[in-house]
């Protein structure tokens, strides 16, 4: 992501910038902690930055106080916190985590037993399970069986061996799909949320489902990519035929042709940009978002309260068809389940087959109303 950044940076200003302006890219890595977390805001402020752009981080908590008080955008987060949804000062442009989760429940109600949920046992993962609940049981599906693990683990065999038992007799040795765990046809379902660890625990996994090979694997972009399915075993892994919900259309839309074209003139030989990554994608987004936001301005002046000001006006930012249309209010309509900020709820469905990362359908598929009626009590 940060190197994206630098290269849209660089593409941009290489064509005499925003508006004849030049962008100025400062990065800081909070190195997954909170007091590093506050350190970066705080040198957002100091060097009056006039947004975050692109961003991820999970402590929210830590950051978005330094941000608020100095009035300082937050565009395109990852949507890993629920801070994201929250502040005023945040514009997220996808429906983070709790759309990917009720979109991928939603769609596996119909097709999957008992299910097992591996999450992280974090602040964050917490919500994780009220989400993918909200759709499964929107399709007439039991709740999954919640399974916190450690995010930092290099191994994950109980939390497999766990999940697996779940999904193949509900965790009591008897239930089945016919004895109301889903409407299925008894294949049992393991969704990993994991992040960066999802191809640690599919290692762990892969050597405790041998004997269970009907049981299917579900997760969301974000948690595996084509590299995470290839380095699993592709075609002959635990991740053929499973689900994978995204927040964009897969990588060879031809609505990423400008990000790839922008890689391709300003990334150079740059390996560390994967135009298939999607925060390399969200970041691409984000600063579309930015880019309208200075051009609205019209030559004014470019300043956190001028680029807070236009977006915070009622501002319609397009993004080629990778999202719909994105306009932030003081209360959308998720506002009623404490998301406020989340304009933005609609999913992909894509799917593995023969070890390739392809769509499962076209178009989007709105969560908005299965997130509505997300018990978040």
């Amino acid at each position: 992501m940060p190197a994206f950044a630098r290269a849209y940076a660089r593409w941009v200003n290489a064509a005499g910038g925003l508006n004849g302006r030049k962008i100025q890219v400062l990065t800081c890595n909070d190195h997954n902690d909170t007091v590093a977390a506050a350190k970066c805001a705080r040198r957002a402020v100091k060097e009056h930055a006039v947004a975050v752009v692109g961003s991820y981080s999970q402590h929210s908590d830590a950051f978005f106080p330094h941000l608020e008080g100095a009035g300082i955008p937050y565009i395109g987060g990852y949507g890993v916190t629920n801070a994201e949804f929250t502040s005023p000062l945040s514009y997220p442009v996808n429906g983070g985590q709790p759309s990917l989760l009720a979109g991928l429940g939603k769609e596996l109600a119909t097709s999957c037993g008992p299910v097992s949920l591996v999450r992280p046992d974090t602040i964050a993962g917490d919500a994780l399970p009220t989400m993918l609940d909200a759709g499964l049981t929107a399709g007439g599906h039991a709740e999954a069986a919640d399974q916190p693990a450690p995010e930092d683990a290099t191994e994950y065999a109980t939390q497999a061996e766990t999940a697996l038992a779940h999904a193949t007799d509900g965790g009591t040795g008897t239930k089945s799909a016919a004895g109301g765990q889903g409407n299925g046809a008894g294949k049992g379902c393991v969704v990993t949320a994991l992040g960066d660890r999802t191809s640690t625990f599919m290692d762990s996994f892969r050597r405790t489902r041998a004997d269970h090979p009907e049981v299917r694997t579900a997760t969301v972009l974000g948690s595996v990519d084509q590299s995470v399915i290839d380095a699993a075993g592709a075609g002959a892994g635990p991740f053929e035929g499973a689900y994978v919900t995204g927040w964009y259309p897969e990588v060879s839309d031809p609505a990423w042709a400008p990000m790839k074209k922008v890689i391709s003139e300003a990334a150079f030989s740059d390996t560390r940009i994967d135009p298939a990554d999607t925060g390399v994608q969200t970041t691409w987004i984000a600063y579309t978002v930015f880019r309208q936001a200075v051009e609205s301005l019209a030559g004014g002046d470019v300043t956190a309260g001028t680029v807070r000001g236009a977006l915070d006006d009622g501002l319609r930012i397009t993004t080629g068809g990778l999202t719909p249309t994105l306009r932030w209010q003081f209360s959308d309509r998720l506002a009623s389940i404490g998301f406020p900020r989340l304009v933005n709820a609609e999913v992909t469905l894509q799917t593995v087959r023969q070890g390739r990362l392809v769509a499962a359908k076209k178009g989007f598929v709105d969560t908005t109303k299965t997130l509505q009626n997300a018990d978040v009590s």
